[in-house]
């Protein structure tokens, strides 16, 4: 990285923006940073006059959205840098410090992945030293993991280890250029209102770095308030994914072969270990895709959310070594995705919501072999996303367990999953439709880990019974009925925009007045959990989320088959009526 410090006069050296109040933001930013590529970064632009990135960059802050704060690294206070996690961390501990009184015994967990910008010296390893410095420096006991991993072995350890909080440093399936600070609360699960407005808070209170100990890498070094987690995590989280192998005998005589990528991630080393605990031999790494690499140099996108276009390298491998299943864990390793050679058909790629119908059924069959009693059911729940698939609310209504739905984003699952154990309740199965999945309640948290080594002790038992994946998803329909989805997306980053769609969205047909049809079909009723409003309840009110929703004759979770053609109609009506993608220049996405 070399040395950070910057000339902390620099900023007098440079003309006035014509802005007061942005001229006082760079003024700001140019005496607190140290990072020298950042300051170095901020001065090209404010000597190039490009006064509307100034503006993007220093007159706004992140907030806490469903992944925590998530941002492009680079200069200013609404991306990514060393400068807003040390203010970050130190609204956080501020926070903790009034919240925990043992904070000073519990300390927080701190991890990280492997992503990394040469251009700004924001490394994941840096900030979460960084992170871990401000911390030390206020005498709190660190567990900053030595090396990258998985993000749910934050809130594991933040569990198992008694600490007060945790962070981990990643953006998950982002761009290369993003980064992100996610934060997790004593109860292992995604901090949520009013604790994410509260920290936010805090942080604005505490923007000014309190000393140059916050700037001390070396700090996690020689301070013996530090320590590293890893062995014994690491340890703990395989012994208890034991939990989660039913038919470790029939594992170890498995026939079929399996693929993994890790997406350039974290992920090889662990679903390695996650194979053997289950008693399988390793799955075969995609060899361009298992070592960490910040650029994603073999996929032009690391979601493997996206489908076959990202998991091309994954499949030709599986042709090539004669393997069946695919498996695939996104850079931090919380999400997964899956592919099934099916004989003389081709690749079949899952959606989220197709695995999760293989995974709520698994789970639920082998949670019914062990408690043969109905009664048992009662303490039994399974939870999804508003956003996703309906197929467990089948499961639950023929099977006599409980279902819920949740806001999206697994934040929302995670303190879900805590209320019902206090009250001795048992949730076997959780998951969102964008591939994520958490077996059990091993972590509050998605979990690609976990899900990679029950999916192929499901996929080994079915071949025992000469069945696919894909055909046990048929038989699983036929007993609960066809839910057939059609996931799309457009990526928008410009925050005005999003409020003007919606805004046309809530005043479609004259002020106050939502669209009455869609794609030629008459609109059935509309939620908007934003603002509260639900047309199908006779008060008109909704649970409150943050999603818009629109229930025409053919809903976007059908139960038949013979729709999917209407779906796919439907769905692309949505897109273009009511988010117009190309007026609005939104990206299109479709997996």
């Amino acid at each position: 990285m070399g040395d950070v410090n910057g000339d902390l006069n620099a900023n007098s050296r440079y003309r006035s923006t014509g802005d007061p109040q942005l001229d006082k933001a760079v003024h700001q930013w140019l005496t607190w940073d140290k990072n020298h590529r950042t300051r170095a970064q901020l001065e090209s632009l404010v000597a190039a006059g490009c006064l509307g990135d100034l503006r993007k960059r220093l007159c706004s802050r992140m907030s806490f959205g469903t992944a925590g704060l998530r941002a492009a690294m680079g200069a200013g206070f609404s991306r990514i840098n060393d400068l807003t996690v040390i203010q970050s961390t130190q609204g956080l501990y501020s926070y903790l410090s009034r919240y925990c009184a043992d904070l000073s015994r519990r300390g927080v967990v701190v991890g990280f992945d492997t992503r990394g910008q040469e251009e700004s010296g924001c490394s994941s390893q840096r900030l979460a030293k960084l992170t871990a410095a401000v911390m030390l420096s206020r005498d709190v006991p660190v567990h900053l993991f030595s090396t990258f991993v998985p993000t749910p072995y934050v809130p594991y350890a933040v569990r198992k280890l008694g600490a007060a909080a945790g962070v981990m440093i990643t953006a998950s399936h982002n761009p290369k250029e993003d980064n992100g600070y996610k934060v997790y609360w004593c109860n292992g699960a995604q901090i949520s209102s009013p604790h994410d407005k509260e920290i936010l808070r805090s942080i604005e209170e505490q923007l000014e770095p309190w000393s140059s100990s916050c700037w001390d890498e070396g700090l996690v070094e020689s301070c013996s308030l530090r320590t590293d987690p890893l062995t014994k995590i690491n340890s703990c989280y395989m012994d208890e994914l034991t939990s989660l192998c039913f038919h470790r005998d029939l594992n170890r005589i498995c026939p079929l072969k399996f693929v993994h990528s890790s997406f350039h991630g974290v992920g090889h080393v662990f679903v390695q270990q996650a194979f053997l605990t289950f008693g399988f031999a390793p799955p075969i790494p995609v060899p361009e895709q298992k070592d960490p690499d910040p650029n994603f140099s073999s996929v032009r996108c690391p979601n493997p959310e996206e489908g076959a276009s990202v998991l091309e390298l994954s499949l030709l491998l599986a042709e090539k070594e004669n393997a069946r299943i695919v498996l695939a864990t996104d850079p931090d390793a919380d999400r997964l995705a899956v592919a099934e050679n099916s004989d003389g058909c081709g690749w079949k790629v899952f959606t989220g919501n197709e695995l999760a119908a293989l995974l709520g059924w698994w789970m639920f069959f082998n949670w019914k072999e062990a408690h043969p009693d109905p009664a048992d059911s009662q303490k039994v729940y399974m939870l999804a996303t508003t956003v996703s698939s309906k197929i467990l609310q089948a499961f639950a209504r023929i099977e006599g367990f409980h279902f819920e739905e949740t806001l999206p984003g697994f934040k929302w699952i995670g303190n879900r999953i805590h209320e019902l154990s206090k009250t001795g309740n048992t949730v076997i199965f959780a998951f969102e439709e964008s591939i994520g999945f958490l077996c059990g309640s091993l972590v509050p948290e998605k979990d690609g880990v976990s899900s990679a080594a029950v999916v192929a002790e499901m996929a080994a038992y079915l071949h025992n019974k000469n069945l696919s994946l894909n055909q046990q998803l048929h038989n699983i329909y036929q007993t609960y009925g066809y839910h057939v989805s059609k996931t799309s997306y457009v990526v928008c980053n410009d925050p005005p925009t999003i409020q003007k769609i919606f805004s046309r969205i809530r005043n479609f047909d004259g002020e106050g007045s939502y669209p009455k049809t869609c794609g030629g079909e008459q609109i059935v009723h509309i939620r908007d959990v934003t603002t509260g409003y639900d047309s199908s309840q006779p008060d008109l009110r909704s649970v409150r989320l943050n999603v818009l929703s629109v229930c025409t004759k053919h809903c976007v979770s059908l139960c038949a088959s013979r729709l999917e053609e209407e779906l796919r109609k439907i769905t692309a009506a949505l897109l273009d009526e009511f988010l117009e993608p190309e007026r609005n220049n939104l990206i299109r996405r479709c997996v």
